[in-house]
């Protein structure tokens, strides 16, 4: 296997310079990658910042077209993939891939609506969809891959930036009870509140805030499940105000109002000043500084100072998420804290830095006011890329927070024997960059 080195010169030199190649670190000292930073103001981009934000974004350029494929078989438009490692249409990949190509020049809204189309005509015999589309048909069989909450979102937002809302009239029926199902079927009435299936169907593989228990299945309602729906909520409240369907918007809307005030109350601990999981049965706080904990902060659900406290005490803080070369996806505080590499029949989310899941920090970060931090946490994804693209040409899917050496997938677990080839909702970081530059959110939705 090639060998990493520390970073001991700029990204964009060494990127430009092959050096010799060990699983070593590639961030340098914790001393010179945690500075202080101050808890608010404009952050400050020095030039060796730009030429290495310049450099990366043409490594982007390069690397952006693998993430399209064209119609095949039973997939009959083109799909969003992860890259080189897999060929399927996965839920929220195809998501936020797509929300990625959308926000490009000239956008490209409409895998938007092909991700929404293929969604759509896949359906079960159960009235559920699969979380992943194959040129073959739907995966069956696996309980835990069903749909994530995203299909009003990826409705919503293609039309919106289409301008075309007929399509969407013509489905919004089965739009609205694909997105609606979870009431049924992931519902705690008691609460209010939804929850995961296990951590398979949350996407956070082996989230021990949620857990795989086969005796404890639908009992942990998770912050980030509740996020997710509440934008469903919103989504198709837009939809419904823009289709002249004025009593649904009205009861889609109260249903988001409900779900946010349902989470503010139940899933907030005011001691320790952190959102938590809860188990359904026992109402017991699941106490694990997670990544799932801090998805309601970019679902923009949160009071400004409750999501503030929570970022200072937890996500900004080297004890618990702040990482040398990004933001963790579980404390390192926590007993179940690793970064081993895997990625069947899991990947890991118990300690490595996911890009997926600094782009949910990341929007926290800015829409509440640290700036500053969301600029550093920028800086320092990109230097973990380069480094990457330097090691193998591409990027991989998550990364050992505290060294930053990439994991999966490695040469070892890819079937083409490559390192790396990873590149889907990664390239969010462009969308991060940009955000800091002054462009809207895209996926801002009205509250």
């Amino acid at each position: 296997m090639p060998h990493l080195v520390p970073i001991t010169t700029s990204p964009a030199s060494a990127s430009r310079i092959a050096p010799p190649l060990v699983a070593q670190d590639l961030c340098g000292s914790p001393a010179e990658v945690l500075p202080r930073v101050a808890p608010h103001g404009e952050a400050s981009t020095s030039v060796t910042d730009q030429q290495e934000r310049l450099e990366l974004l043409d490594h982007l350029e390069r690397l952006r077209p693998g993430v399209i494929k064209p119609a095949n078989n039973f997939i009959k438009y083109p799909y969003c993939i992860p890259g080189g490692f897999y060929d399927q249409q996965w839920d929220w990949d195809g998501f936020f891939i797509a929300s990625h190509l959308a926000a490009r020049n000239p956008p490209q809204p409409q895998y938007l609506k092909f991700w929404t189309l293929n969604v759509l005509a896949s359906i079960l015999p159960d009235g559920d969809v699969a979380a992943c589309i194959t040129p073959a048909g739907p995966r069956l069989g696996e309980r835990s891959l069903r749909l994530k909450p995203f299909i009003a979102q990826g409705a919503e937002l293609a039309a919106r930036l289409l301008d075309d809302y007929g399509w969407v009239d013509e489905h919004y029926e089965e739009i609205a009870r694909i997105a609606t199902r979870w009431e049924t079927t992931h519902f705690v009435e008691t609460y209010g509140l939804f929850v995961w299936e296990d951590a398979m169907q949350s996407g956070a593989d082996n989230n021990p805030a949620i857990g795989n228990d086969e005796s404890a299945l639908k009992t942990v309602m998770a912050c980030d499940v509740n996020a997710f729906v509440y934008r469903e909520y919103l989504a198709l409240a837009s939809l419904a105000d823009r289709l002249g369907r004025g009593d649904d918007q009205v009861r889609y809307a109260a249903k988001a109002q409900a779900l946010r005030e349902a989470l503010n109350t139940h899933l907030w601990d005011a001691e320790a000043e952190s959102y938590w999981n809860r188990h359904a049965l026992t109402g017991h706080w699941l106490k694990r500084v997670s990544y799932s904990n801090f998805v309601p902060l970019w679902a923009g659900m949160v009071p400004p100072e409750r999501a503030q406290v929570m970022i200072r005490r937890y996500l900004w803080n080297d004890r618990h998420m702040l990482a040398p070369c990004g933001l963790r996806s579980l404390s390192r505080q926590d007993p179940d804290y690793n970064n081993a590499n895997t990625i069947i029949p899991f990947s890991n989310w118990q300690g490595p830095v996911w890009p997926i899941a600094n782009y949910f920090y990341f929007v926290a970060l800015l829409q509440h006011g640290f700036r500053q931090e969301a600029a550093e946490l920028v800086r320092r994804l990109t230097r973990l890329y380069l480094r990457d693209i330097a090691f193998c040409g591409s990027l991989h899917e998550n990364y050992c927070a505290e060294t930053g050496v990439p994991l999966a997938p490695s040469a070892a677990q890819s079937k083409h024997g490559l390192e790396g080839g990873f590149v889907g909702w990664n390239l969010l970081l462009q969308d991060m960059i940009e955000m800091l530059d002054g462009r809207p959110h895209l996926l801002s939705l009205p509250p």
